[in-house]
């Protein structure tokens, strides 16, 4: 919830500054600029670079804030490390009361230290010394050392003065500290608001890790061969897809029979995720590469289908009846009027249906896959291995925004029309 309040109120800082002062230094003079109405067209709207750049390294600064990174400039309150102690109360069967004090030394985990030094108290509960690492907690069997232990009816009353029984837990300066069901104490020191290493490691760590597999490999292949192997899936599938999906839709745009037949098939199938068909797949084509392309063919087929179908359907009727007025044939209306006027729609599928072939490939590179960038963050993840997972995932979403930016810079060159007719 904090990183998100942190997200939103920068998202705001910026978006004031930016429409209230640096937009004002950047006023363009072109197509877009001399439009009337610009309010609701979509190709009066272009991405703002400057609140791209500010996203991205806002992005970065939460990460590496909430988890002590040596590249964040601010840091969120960290882990207690060091020394404390807190006071726990213990009373005898015959009411006697007294206390003793357990001394905490709090450290990195992996490191190894000695126990602090504590000295004879005069009472029959002795002081205990504990050693727990950083984010982490520890047993106290705080009667080991006592005269009157628990099997003769000692017990734990209050912690720091504050009456406690078994299952309860006291919040003190040092930290939390609970009586367990059998009487023991355990005791966790303050965590503070930053992520453990094991669930969130710092973006330094990531980069690190890159560094490593880029030389060294990952599970007997190189980083290059995981990422190209994935690639090459993804793409594979995608173009099957969208070379049965596009004519699959122009016919279903262009005929009632065509419509009819298959539209059954389209709708039933665009609602069923392609993990679904996983166990299918592999009873009708194994578990080599052939299964895993045609899972993601089936992921951007229906996609394709639809998008291509849709730009048919799109198509405004005017232009039809000019493109008749002037002796246009079937063939001549299809070539110069329904596919110009279609690519904008087909674009778009297509680029939704990479996206959710490059979501799909980690679960097709589950299928007994050597090597992938899916497979490797499924490895990782069975050995805890959080920076390696967040490498993939980075890696992944990188390739994905590369071949969208490409995509649009197709769209742009093949489909300059677009927003202008």
């Amino acid at each position: 919830m904090i990183p998100l309040l942190i997200y939103l109120a920068i998202f705001i800082g910026s978006f004031v500054l930016i429409r209230t002062g640096v937009n004002r230094l950047r006023e363009r003079h072109d197509f877009t600029s001399l439009k009337t109405v610009t309010f609701g067209d979509e190709s009066a709207v272009r991405p703002d670079r400057a609140a791209s750049i500010i996203s991205v390294l806002t992005i970065f600064l939460i990460w590496g804030a909430f988890t002590g990174s040596k590249w964040a400039p601010i840091h969120v309150p960290g882990p207690f490390a060091g020394d404390t102690q807190f006071t726990y109360t213990v009373e005898t069967p015959d009411g006697t009361r007294d206390d003793a004090i357990v001394f905490a030394r709090v450290h990195p985990v992996g490191e190894n230290v000695e126990l602090p030094q504590i000295s004879e108290n005069e009472g029959f509960a002795r002081d205990d010394a504990v050693a727990v690492g950083i984010m982490r907690s520890a047993l106290v069997v705080w009667d080991d050392n006592d005269e009157i232990t628990r099997a003769d009816g000692a017990k734990i009353v209050a912690i720091e003065g504050r009456a406690v029984e078994p299952g309860q837990s006291v919040d003190t300066p040092a930290g939390n500290v609970s009586v367990t069901a059998r009487g023991t104490l355990n005791f966790s020191p303050p965590k503070g608001m930053q992520m453990e290493p094991i669930w969130l490691p710092p973006p330094e760590t990531v980069v690190a890790r890159v560094g490593e597999i880029a030389a060294s490999g990952y599970q007997n292949f190189t980083l290059w061969e995981h990422l190209g192997w994935s690639l090459y899936r993804v793409i594979a599938g995608f173009v099957f897809g969208a070379l049965v999906g596009i004519p699959l839709g122009y016919a279903m745009g262009l005929s009632g029979w065509f419509r009819g037949w298959f539209d059954p098939i389209v709708e039933f199938m665009r609602p069923v995720p392609p993990l679904a068909l996983i166990p299918l797949v592999i009873i009708w084509a194994g578990i080599g590469e052939t299964g895993k392309i045609i899972l993601l063919f089936l992921a951007a087929l229906w996609i394709m289908t639809i998008a291509a179908r849709a730009g048919v359907s799109g198509v405004a009727i005017a232009k039809v009846h000019a493109a008749y007025s002037l002796g246009a044939s079937k063939w001549q209306i299809l070539r110069h009027v329904i596919v110009p006027n279609s690519l904008p729609e087909i674009f778009t599928g297509a680029r939704v249906a990479m996206g959710v072939c490059w979501g799909t490939v980690v679960a097709a590179e589950l299928v007994a896959a050597e090597k992938g960038a899916g497979m490797m963050i499924m490895v990782a993840s069975r050995f805890q291995l959080t920076d390696v997972v967040i490498m993939g995932i980075i890696l992944i979403g990188i390739i994905g925004y590369g071949i969208d930016i490409l995509m649009r810079m197709a769209e742009k060159w093949l489909v300059p029309w677009k927003g202008r007719v």
